[in-house]
């Protein structure tokens, strides 16, 4: 039996609102999602499992309809679904009256049920978020029927607020695998039985690093697992470092030069880091116009060599400033106090001049 296990598509989201290239995010979930279903059909697998959040939200008739109709492509492939807590099921909820494919069986009950596919000698277990927040820990007494059917666990949740886990009662409740979802970073929650698929795409700046979703081949004697990136893009965090002979321009082409060699279709954080010239400043809004850039952070410091300024500027009152910290080792409080007060000094000092 051969499974694909994916969570957190979080279709109807708008990713990066505000950003230049935002309008395209929301239409690569719908596509990435297409292409995992056509995935599933290459791979002939065997069972979909959807752990929760395939909507950032409750989704509309029309949504329901095209996801529908991505299942009906699906050759061989049961679908196993649960809602999380974005498209959690209100009593009006589109979700538990919509006219779902044959081979669609959404667990939406609040109290966990099972379901049995004798073909694949498999049960999936599951319970579906009625509420945004679920703060009982509902998966701690659950236990898994006995039998010889390979047991499956749909499980949406981690955190204080949506459902706590105790990964020893997990551990112990007699299940073979156990589908994560909720947590968007792809992630071995216990080892050779319950891993989080993490979000098929990334969402925000904290979804750092690949992402994807989950294959599983199972046989009478073990099963075997592996992780499949396929997401378009990645958040990236990444250092630049500056030097003193940096400008304004030359940092900005050593910024373009990496964007170029990490990928110009991921989304960055850029920290510059380094010692720069005391009197250059870095100039950010320039600098984000070099590619899919969510923030920049300046950690560079100026790079004073205190000896030559006491001597440029001895009686003046820069020398009289450095002097006045004295010859002995400073603390981090005095170093920083120094470092402000001398660049602030060079800064109108070359403005006046």
């Amino acid at each position: 039996m051969r499974f694909m296990h994916i969570a957190d598509v979080h279709l109807g989201a708008a990713p990066d609102h505000g950003f230049l290239w935002a309008k395209d995010r929301g239409r690569e979930l719908w596509e990435s999602f297409r292409r995992c279903i056509t995935e599933a059909n290459e791979r002939k697998v065997d069972l979909l499992l959807i752990a929760g959040d395939l909507f950032h939200r409750q989704p509309e008739l029309q949504e329901l309809r095209e996801v529908n109709y991505l299942f009906s492509t699906l050759q061989q492939t049961v679908v196993v679904l649960i809602a999380g807590n974005h498209d959690y099921l209100k009593p009006s909820s589109p979700y538990l009256s919509f006219p779902w494919n044959e081979n669609v069986i959404g667990l939406f009950s609040p109290e966990c049920e099972r379901v049995r596919l004798p073909e694949l000698r498999t049960e999936v277990y599951g319970l579906s978020y009625h509420r945004q927040e679920i703060t009982e820990p509902l998966y701690d007494e659950l236990e898994a029927e006995p039998g010889d059917y390979f047991k499956i666990l749909l499980a949406h949740g981690g955190d204080a607020a949506h459902i706590p886990i105790k990964k020893e009662r997990l551990a112990a409740a007699g299940f073979d695998y156990i589908a994560l979802g909720h947590i968007h970073r792809p992630q071995v929650y216990i080892r050779n039985l319950a891993m989080y698929a993490g979000a098929l795409e990334p969402i925000d700046c904290a979804d750092l690093g690949p992402h994807g979703f989950v294959m599983g081949d199972v046989n009478r004697r073990d099963m075997r697992l592996s992780f499949v990136e396929s997401a378009v893009r990645q958040y990236r965090e990444e250092e630049l470092e500056v030097t003193e002979e940096d400008t304004v321009y030359s940092v900005r082409e050593k910024l373009a030069e990496l964007i170029r060699r990490c990928g110009a279709q991921h989304m960055y954080q850029i920290s510059l880091v380094g010692e720069r010239h005391p009197q250059f400043r870095p100039d950010i809004r320039e600098y984000m116009k070099c590619g899919r850039i969510l923030k920049i952070t300046d950690k560079t410091v100026p790079a004073f060599h205190l000896d030559e300024l006491k001597r440029q500027y001895r009686g003046q009152l820069i020398g009289n400033y450095i002097e006045s910290f004295g010859e002995g080792p400073r603390g981090l409080i005095e170093e920083k106090a120094l470092r402000y007060g001398l660049e602030a000094l060079l800064y109108q000092n070359t403005r006046g001049s």
